[in-house]
C-alpha cells in the first residue's frame, strides 16, 4: 500500500525487456515494493546507487512505458507505523490519461486530463485521484475527465512542472469508488453479504 506522496524523483538508467533500473538516493532491499510513476513494482537487484525492478507483461500493458526515461516518481510501500498522509493508493494503474490543457493561474496551475469512458464512473468531485503516483484532489469533473489544481510546492517537488499538453500519465482511480461500484453496480443480481463487507473493510 502507498500514500501517493513522492519520496524523490529518481533517474532512469536503463529500461530493457522486463527490467527497469533507476538511480536514487533511496536504497531498498531485494523484494521490496516500490511505486514507479504510480505502478507497484518489485525490486530484484540492488547496487550502492541504484536498484532494478521487474515489470510483468500485465503491468507493461497498463502503464505509459514511454515515460520510463529521464526522471520518474518513486515511493516505497508503507511500513507498519508509518505516518499516513495522502490517500490509500494500491499502485495498480487503471488506465492512461492525457493532459489536454494547462492553465497557469499565478499561484496555482490547472491541469485538465482526459481518461477512457469506462473509468469516469470512479471519479468523484473533491475525491482522490493518483496521477503518476501523486495523490491529488479532483477539483472538477469534465465531460471526458477531470481538472486538477496544482500548487507551487507540488510543481516543484514532482514532474508536473515538466508536463506539457498531450503528455500521457498513469491514472489510479480511488479504491473506495471502485469497491462501491463493484458491490452495487446495476447489473449485479447478488447483494453483498456481511461477510463480503467485512472482508472489504478489513482492507482499510
Amino acid at each position: 500500500m502507498f500514500t501517493g506522496l513522492i519520496r524523490e524523483m529518481a533517474t532512469v538508467m536503463s529500461y530493457a525487456n522486463n527490467e527497469l533500473t533507476v538511480g536514487a538516493n533511496y536504497q531498498p532491499n531485494i523484494g521490496d515494493s516500490i511505486a514507479i510513476n504510480g505502478a507497484c513494482l518489485t525490486v530484484v537487484k540492488t547496487t550502492s546507487s541504484s536498484f532494478t525492478l521487474e515489470l510483468s507483461p500485465e503491468t507493461q500493458s497498463h502503464i505509459e512505458t514511454q515515460n520510463l526515461r529521464g526522471k520518474v516518481h518513486i515511493e516505497p510501500a508503507m511500513t507498519m507505523g508509518d505516518r499516513f498522509e495522502g490517500h490509500i493508493v494500491q499502485g495498480h494503474v487503471d488506465c492512461i490519461g492525457e493532459i489536454t490543457q494547462i492553465n497557469n493561474n499565478g499561484n496555482s496551475t490547472d491541469f485538465f486530463i482526459t481518461i477512457p469512458d469506462e473509468f469516469q464512473r470512479f471519479l468523484v468531485p473533491k475525491g482522490s485521484i493518483t496521477v503518476d503516483g501523486v495523490s491529488l484532489t479532483i477539483n472538477e469533473l469534465t465531460s471526458d475527465g477531470f481538472r486538477l489544481t496544482i500548487i507551487p510546492h507540488t510543481m516543484k517537488e514532482s514532474l508536473f512542472a515538466s508536463y506539457t499538453k498531450g503528455y500521457k500519465v498513469n491514472i489510479e482511480t480511488d479504491m473506495f469508488a471502485r469497491y462501491v461500484f463493484h458491490l452495487f453496480k446495476p447489473q449485479s443480481k447478488k447483494a453483498p453479504s456481511w461477510d463480503d463487507i467485512s472482508k472489504i473493510t478489513a482492507l482499510y
